[in-house]
């Protein structure tokens, strides 16, 4: 498996810098053509009015959405331009994350933004936290302070999952070119250790047998910590610049709700992360 197209996703009010610099990295470590998407919508005003009122208002913002858009583009080309391969443009007047999720079928892993913000706007921005359960696809969340896709050290967080089984399987290109892979589970505090390495070791040989080392590890169980705060400072022992970990969540009233894990890996890490659901 390679990674032979990477989607790289924009967003109108943030910044894109880092999102596209660790795009356009993989895309030339895998010599993979590379796809900028985004979309934003209107939104109308609060207040009522009508007739040519109206409609001119609807017309201004609309080509106000045109000309960001625009601007998207001339910043996606600008990145793109000196990288060699096959660049892409693609872009809408439509909801982002509807969007992005239909444009996601053309590519092998999609690149957002991280640290998503509490409350994201609809018309304006594709969330990785609307993205990471949708996609079909990887996600890979790129922090606003990162600068380049660090694989000196990857920690994988495992647990015994479908998610966490099919991210590991999609991390395998950037696996096979990391220096150190560090495997690593989170224990309850009721958990079987035993068990528990018995699993991450599993897992250290499947790989090796996909021709990459790794060392398998068993956190101590903290009845106290969240497991996101154990992870954390699992990454900072290890040096990880990249975290690999299933991406997990439940519906609570027809609305999408993320695990406590997921949700502090898609809005607070500060390393760049590859979610798969």
């Amino acid at each position: 498996m390679t990674y032979a197209t990477v989607m790289v996703s924009l967003a109108l009010d943030q910044s894109n810098e880092a999102r596209l610099q660790v795009a356009g990295e993989l895309a030339e470590r895998f010599e993979a053509a590379i796809v900028g998407v985004a979309a934003a919508r209107f939104a109308p005003p609060l207040y009522f009015t009508d007739g040519a009122e109206a409609q001119g208002l609807i017309d201004e913002g609309e080509a106000s959405i045109k000309r960001r858009l625009a601007g998207l583009e001339a910043q996606f080309r600008a990145a793109t331009k000196n990288r060699g391969g096959l660049a892409e443009w693609r872009s809408a007047q439509d909801f982002p994350t509807r969007f992005v999720l239909a444009q996601a079928r053309c590519a092998d892993i999609v690149v957002s933004g991280g640290q998503s913000p509490a409350f994201s706007d609809a018309f304006a921005l594709a969330s990785p936290k609307d993205l990471v359960m949708q996609l079909g696809r990887p996600l890979l969340a790129v922090p606003d302070r990162a600068n380049w896709l660090d694989l000196r050290s990857v920690l994988v967080a495992w647990k015994d999952t479908p998610e966490a089984r099919r991210a590991v399987a999609d991390a395998l290109p950037m696996l096979r070119k990391a220096r150190d892979v560090t495997i690593v589970e989170i224990p309850e505090p009721d958990d079987d250790r035993s068990r528990v390495m018995a699993g991450v070791t599993d897992v250290a040989a499947w790989l090796a047998r996909h021709g990459v080392t790794a060392a398998a590890r068993a956190s101590e169980a903290a009845r106290n910590e969240p497991a996101a705060v154990q992870l954390e400072k699992v990454a900072g022992d290890v040096g990880a610049g990249l975290i690999v970990a299933g991406a997990y969540g439940h519906s609570r009233f027809r609305e999408l709700v993320l695990g406590g894990v997921t949700q502090y890996l898609v809005t607070q890490s500060t390393r760049c992360v590859l979610l798969s659901h």
